[in-house]
């Protein structure tokens, strides 16, 4: 008798869905692709809009919805919701908010942050609502971070040791956060060694991104100058998760600060969009972007653990 054979299924620990909050940001970093150009008021300003686009997208990517499971292709054991901005902290009673509901219905809740805003009292208040979070950290030179854009109105730049600081504080708070780094590569930190400044963090993944020419190619890198930043760090390479321009490309799911799924592209030609996740529901709005779920489980391939998006 014929047997059947049994066709196994991708699995995830968890399915990423990355809300990009708010376009403001208290830097103005040259690389920045944080620029939807949105004609409505940020959806994190209205409080029951944000509450009904979590709910709807609980409701489609659940870990229960088997339907989705089967249209992407992929398993997944939970959903965590990624939140970064432009600057999420600059608002932070609606990120406790969001947080919160976000939680409340389910997800797991992680965040990025350029820790400008993260005073101790708001650390005490996140680390135990995130599973992860995330600090973006391009160089522990105050004058790279001045021609990158990481500094404020007034070229100040933020104290990394203090940021550190308050970073263990936090983790000490909530012993089961997990902290990761990202680190963009662009032409003016290439050649930066950034070997002490991750150490002083402890983060528990360093994600390395090659500058995304989604705004322009000024600041891009070449092969090689990707390949030596990579290879100054070889001490550290138990936790970096090097990402190059190919790998990004339909591997994120994405919402824009106006509740809208979104993919880039490698043109420089800026964002496809969906409809208003609001309007036209998550199922439809999410066929009006692709994504890979391909792309998505190769970055975890060869350590189910390492820490999603």
């Amino acid at each position: 008798m014929a047997v059947k054979a049994e066709i196994s299924t991708p699995c995830s620990n968890e399915l990423v869905i990355n809300w990009h909050l708010t376009e403001a940001c208290d830097y103005g970093c040259r690389y920045c692709y944080s620029k939807w150009h949105g004609h409505t008021k940020e959806l994190l300003h209205d409080a029951a809009g944000s509450e009904r686009l979590l709910a709807e997208l609980y409701r489609h990517f659940a870990p229960e919805n088997l339907r989705t499971q089967a249209q992407l292709g992929m398993r997944w054991d939970s959903v965590r919701l990624s939140l970064a901005g432009g600057e999420p902290l600059l608002y932070p009673d609606a990120v406790i908010r969001i947080t919160s509901q976000a939680r409340a219905m389910g997800f797991k809740v992680s965040m990025i942050t350029n820790g400008s805003c993260l005073s101790s009292s708001l650390m005490g208040e996140l680390a135990p609502l995130l599973s992860v979070l995330g600090l973006s950290v391009d160089s522990g030179n105050a004058e790279i971070n001045r021609s990158i854009g990481r500094a404020d109105r007034k070229s100040q730049v933020l104290p990394l040791a203090d940021l550190a600081f308050t970073i263990k504080a936090g983790r000490q708070a909530n012993p089961a956060m997990r902290l990761k780094i990202n680190t963009v590569v662009s032409a003016l930190n290439f050649a930066d060694d950034l070997g002490d400044t991750i150490r002083a963090f402890g983060p528990d993944k360093w994600k390395v991104l090659r500058v995304l020419p989604v705004i322009g190619d000024e600041l891009a890198v070449t092969d090689p100058e990707f390949s030596a930043f990579l290879d100054r760090h070889q001490s550290l390479q138990s936790i970096i998760s090097a990402e190059n321009n190919s790998d990004m490309v339909e591997s994120y799911i994405m919402i824009d600060p106006q509740g809208r799924f979104f993919q880039n592209a490698l043109d420089g030609q800026g964002y496809r969009y969906s409809a208003p996740i609001n309007a036209a529901a998550a199922d439809t709005a999410f066929r009006q972007v692709r994504w890979q779920a391909a792309k998505f489980l190769s970055r975890y391939a060869s350590n189910p653990e390492r820490l999603a998006a």
